[in-house]
């Protein structure tokens, strides 16, 4: 199997194709959004696709990657690998390529080939959690299954069956990808932070808060999906940048900011809870709503994603995630810059906005192509210990 080691486990070509499409995509963005380049596919907004792509092609990526190589650590259960593993990857790669093809057949196929990647990757990752009884994973399962939906809504959308379902479906790929992010930060980060710090810490978590936050969470998704950016929505977003930011202060030690791998993970948190903020200042102090969505989805997901994906893959290449490459400080670093120049400066010099926009674009650019520098080369070999895997 080393002729083909990126088939050897899920994050290998998931992760490959999520850096490598991000830069493709986000440089496309660019071209359109910020230099005029003439986008080619009338029946389909630039900026739908812009949306639609970082939600369901980048982060459906990172999702596939991360979960074929979680759930294999928590069930003991091999996950898919080989060529079963190749043709889940290529369904994905055939709809990124095919949602450019225009209106008519080629979006029913893209839809398809979307669908049925969503449909493999949660059986992928079912197999093995119903296989060793492990039901605790269905939070994880549903999550998926609905992002499978929403996906699907989406193409409905631009199909004409639902035709207003765009806006609703891509939110909840927004949202269904932070309770993701919420779900697995509370299972690892506390561990994580606890195990990768020089002294000894405890740190605090609440039952209430988790289930204040979870359900908090559902109504606000609920609410925003049926009725954008309302009272109601502001409202629940300043309570859940209370109660996040209450679990979030349970888990600070000075410790975090010593380790790359740490604070990456708890600043992108970090983002997303000032989202919540944003969040509510567009109802209260009509802030534009793409400044709430890109602390989402700019700062909270691409910081946490990245973050995540070069500790999965130090790890399992059998590298040390507490001895990170030092240029991950800068990959980090520049997303963080990225994200103030997307939400901040706008909102600040509201008259510069594409400026701002452009920068922020750049910053992403560079910010994965280092990534690729430096982790593609990982991906693509064996594991430095001779592990399989």
């Amino acid at each position: 199997m080393d002729r083909y080691v990126i088939l050897n486990l899920g994050f290998r070509p998931f992760f490959a194709g999520a850096a490598l499409f991000s830069v493709t995509s986000v440089l496309i963005w660019l071209g359109v959004y910020v230099l005029g380049w003439r986008w080619q596919v009338p029946s389909l907004p630039a900026a739908t696709w812009h949306a639609h792509e970082m939600v369901f092609g980048y982060g459906m990526a990172v999702i596939a990657g991360f979960l074929l190589t979680a759930v294999q650590n928590w069930t003991g259960v091999q996950t898919l690998h080989g060529l079963p593993l190749l043709l889940l990857a290529l369904h994905w790669l055939a709809a990124r390529i095919l949602i450019l093809g225009g209106a008519g057949m080629p979006l029913a196929l893209a839809a398809a080939a979307d669908g049925l990647f969503g449909l493999l990757l949660l059986v992928a990752i079912a197999r093995p959690v119903f296989k060793v009884r492990q039901y605790r994973q269905l939070g994880i399962l549903s999550k998926v299954a609905f992002l499978l939906l929403s996906n699907l809504v989406f193409y409905a959308g631009l199909l004409g069956i639902f035709p207003d379902a765009v806006r609703p479906a891509l939110y909840s790929g927004v949202y269904l990808i932070m309770a993701l992010i919420f779900v697995v930060s509370r299972r690892v980060l506390p561990f994580f932070i606890e195990k990768g710090i020089d002294h000894p810490v405890e740190l605090k978590n609440s039952n209430l808060v988790d289930a204040a936050g979870l359900f908090l969470f559902i109504g606000f998704w609920i609410a925003d999906v049926f009725d954008p950016d309302s009272p109601l929505v502001a409202l629940l977003a300043v309570v859940l940048f209370i109660v996040h930011g209450i679990r979030l202060a349970g888990w600070y030690t000075a410790g975090i900011l010593q380790r790359p791998l740490l604070w990456v993970l708890y600043l992108a948190y970090a983002v997303i809870v000032a989202g919540f903020a944003l969040k509510a200042a567009v109802a209260f102090l009509a802030v534009p709503p793409s400044l709430a969505l890109h602390a989402f989805t700019y700062g909270g997901i691409g910081l946490f994603t990245t973050g995540m994906m070069a500790r999965v893959t130090l790890g399992h290449t059998g590298r040390n995630i507490l001895d990170p490459p030092p240029a991950s400080s800068w990959i980090f670093a520049g997303l963080l810059a990225g994200t103030a120049l997307r939400v901040l400066f706008p909102l600040a010099d509201p008259q510069h906005n594409t400026l701002w926009i452009g920068l922020s674009q750049l910053l992403w650019l560079a910010a994965f192509s280092a990534f690729l520098v430096i982790y593609l080369p990982m991906l693509l070999k064996p594991r430095v210990d001779g592990q399989f895997g």
